[in-house]
């Protein structure tokens, strides 16, 4: 007999073997570990480090469909994918279904594997505009907006959310429930509401609750910073994949890691502080490839802050990396790195 207080079981075993040729199809593996959209930092030169690391597929920075409808000139960079990064989600954002289906069979011949749509950011301006986690009040608006998206392209489509707008209105159940009614292949949850940011911990147990009421895939996102993380999450949400994102900050070893836990082998040794050095060039010359070395650069810095977090002498450098503006002076000074 089971016991349903052992929750490492919850799926039957045809749900689970179907789901995971769900995520085979939308993600290339059974149970796949995937690199969470983040603004400003899952950039193109980003991506292909972490699927070196590991990663087993990746995400774009989430992409407004209304500047895709007027062609603003900085939204098309974001659309650029690599071959080597695949495969690859684009994720959109908006509340206008009508637009976002147009709009997402617009580029969905651009490289991408699947679709995802963002009902999770919990951004200010994104939320007053009634877009990203602003839709979790509104889920016949969010249902609509899926079932556009799936009518208009040929790609599967996810969908990314939170546990709900705030702690008085935590309808992730309900809300799934509509995603997958409307059409959804899969979700994405994170295990916090709008209202939190990204405070406190994120309720994993919460999760499994949206695990246990659909039946499509159910991935999980929220504090996943190491292998131990992953292994864990995996245990108490009975998920069907990963997603990591704020602990690959600096940080594209972390997919190498959760990998190892998760297959259950040795972890491999943490980077050390030459080998952060070297990718923290090897990025800086991706951006700037991508980029141009005037806009490469500058987005170097913060991704800089990231690498050196901890080393000795790390507020110092931070502080002269601020000041290259060329990949020259910086690989100058990343020479002299007291490491």
């Amino acid at each position: 007999m089971i016991n349903r207080n052992d929750r490492e079981d919850i799926p039957t075993q045809n749900t689970a073997r179907d789901n995971a040729s769900v995520m085979r199809k939308i993600y290339g593996s059974p149970f796949p570990v995937i690199l969470g959209p983040m603004a400003g930092v899952t950039d193109l030169a980003f991506r292909l480090l972490c699927r070196e690391q590991g990663c087993d597929a990746v995400v774009t920075e989430m992409i407004s469909a209304k500047a895709l409808w007027y062609g603003n000139k900085n939204t098309i960079p974001l659309l650029e994918t690599d071959e080597r990064e695949a495969p690859v989600g684009v994720q959109i954002f908006g509340s206008e279904p009508e637009l976002m289906g147009q709009m997402a069979h617009k580029i969905e011949d651009r490289g991408f594997a699947f679709i995802d749509i963002n009902m999770g950011c919990p951004v200010p301006k994104i939320v007053n505009n009634q877009e990203g986690s602003a839709l979790m009040k509104n889920p016949a608006l969010a249902g609509r907006i899926v079932r556009e998206i799936k009518n208009a392209v040929s790609h599967p489509v996810t969908v990314k959310f939170r546990l709900g707008f705030d702690e008085e209105h935590k309808n992730a159940v309900d809300f799934a429930k509509v995603m997958e009614n409307s059409g959804a292949d899969a979700i994405v949850v994170h295990g916090r509401t709008r209202e939190q940011y990204y405070s406190g911990r994120a309720d994993w147990m919460a999760i499994r609750k949206v695990k246990e009421a659909v039946s499509i895939p159910v991935i999980a996102n929220g504090d996943v910073f190491s292998g131990a993380d992953a292994v864990a999450i995996r245990k108490q949400t009975g998920c069907d994949g990963i997603m990591a994102a704020r602990g690959s900050k600096g940080n594209p070893w972390l997919f190498r890691e959760i990998k190892a836990a998760l297959a259950g082998e040795p972890l491999p040794e943490r980077p050390t502080a030459q080998e952060r050095i070297a990718m923290l060039l090897r990025h800086a010359k991706l951006c700037v490839e991508y980029k141009g070395e005037y806009t490469g650069i500058r987005e170097m810095r913060k991704h800089a802050a990231w690498y050196t977090a901890g080393m000795h002498g790390s507020s110092r450098l931070r502080q002269e990396v601020n000041q290259v503006t060329t990949l020259r002076e910086l690989e100058e000074l990343l020479s002299r790195a007291p490491v």
